[in-house]
C-alpha cells in the first residue's frame, strides 16, 4: 500500500553494494526502516544517498506493509532543505551523536506527533542559529518530556535532585543526588526556550560535566540506553 509520510533520518546502514537500509522517524508510524535499492548507485551524476544524511527532514511515498520489517521508499524530496548542520563542523557532529542517541532510544513503530514536531522544529532551529554550543544540553532535557521522565520543577528551591527519581530533595539520599554547578545549570534549563540559550554563558568543562550527568539520567530512566559511541569525539569538537 502507497501512503504518503514526512520523515527525519536517524540512522543508515549500508547494505549489498548499492543499497542502505535507513532508519526514520516518521510523522505517521514514529520509527520506520526501509529498504533503499540502488541508493549508492549514481545515476546522471546523482545518487539517492544525498537525501539520507543524518536528521534530514524529507518527504516521502513509502509501500509501507505492517508485517514486515523492511519497507520501500517509492518517491522521495527533501521536506526542508538544512543550510548549515550538514556543512558546518560543529553542527554536523551534533547531527552524528543526536541521531546515536535518538537511534538508542527510539523502539516503537507507533505515531508520535508531539514528537515528531519537536524534533522538526529544534533542528529547523539549530539549523538558523550562529551561537548553539548549549544546543544539544536542552535538546536532550526536554526530550525527556517525550519519554516520561522530565525533571518535577515544583521544589526547585531545594538544594539537590535525584536523578534516579527525578524529584528535587531537600538532604542527599543516594550517589544520584546532584549538587553545585550541575544542579545550578538544571534550574536554569528547567522550561526555558531555545532562543533564550544564548543568556546562559558555561565552560566547556561544566559543558561536558552536565552532559555526563544528563546521560547517566537516561541510563537510569531507560534500561536499554547505552552512552553514545561518538561522545569523545563530539566532547573533542566543543572542548
Amino acid at each position: 500500500m502507497l501512503n504518503k509520510n514526512k520523515a527525519i533520518v536517524i540512522s543508515k546502514l549500508r547494505y549489498r553494494d548499492n543499497d542502505l537500509i535507513v532508519t526514520c522517524f516518521t510523522e505517521q508510524k514514529g520509527l520506520v526502516s526501509y529498504l533503499v535499492r540502488g541508493a549508492l548507485k549514481s545515476t546522471k551524476g546523482k545518487s539517492k544517498a544525498v537525501y539520507f544524511q543524518l536528521l534530514s527532514q524529507l518527504q516521502i511515498e513509502e509501500s509501507f506493509k505492517p508485517n514486515q520489517t523492511l519497507h520501500y521508499i517509492k518517491e522521495i524530496k527533501i521536506d526542508y532543505m538544512y543550510k548549515s548542520i550538514h556543512t558546518n563542523v560543529f553542527k554536523s557532529s551534533i547531527a552524528m551523536f543526536l541521531a546515536e542517541i535518538l537511534a538508542t532510544i527510539l523502539k516503537e513503530e507507533e505515531q508520535n506527533l508531539q514528537l515528531y514536531e519537536y524534533l522538526q522544529i529544534t533542528f529547523k532551529w539549530l539549523d538558523y542559529q550562529e551561537e548553539f554550543s548549549n544546543f544539544h544540553l536542552l535538546f536532550l532535557l526536554n526530550l525527556t518530556q517525550y519519554l516520561g521522565f522530565y525533571p518535577e520543577n515544583i521544589n526547585t528551591e531545594k538544594p539537590y535532585f535525584n536523578l534516579s527519581n527525578g524529584l528535587f530533595e531537600s538532604q542527599k539520599t543516594n550517589l544520584y543526588s546532584v549538587s553545585g554547578e550541575n544542579l545550578t545549570l538544571l534550574k536554569r534549563l528547567l522550561g526555558i526556550k531555545f532562543d533564550e540559550l544564548q543568556n546562559i554563558k558555561i565552560s566547556s568543562k561544566q559543558r561536558q560535566s552536565f552532559l555526563t550527568m544528563l546521560l547517566l539520567y537516561f541510563e537510569l530512566h531507560l534500561g536499554s540506553f547505552k552512552k553514545p559511541k561518538s561522545l569523545q569525539v563530539f566532547n573533542q569538537v566543543f572542548n
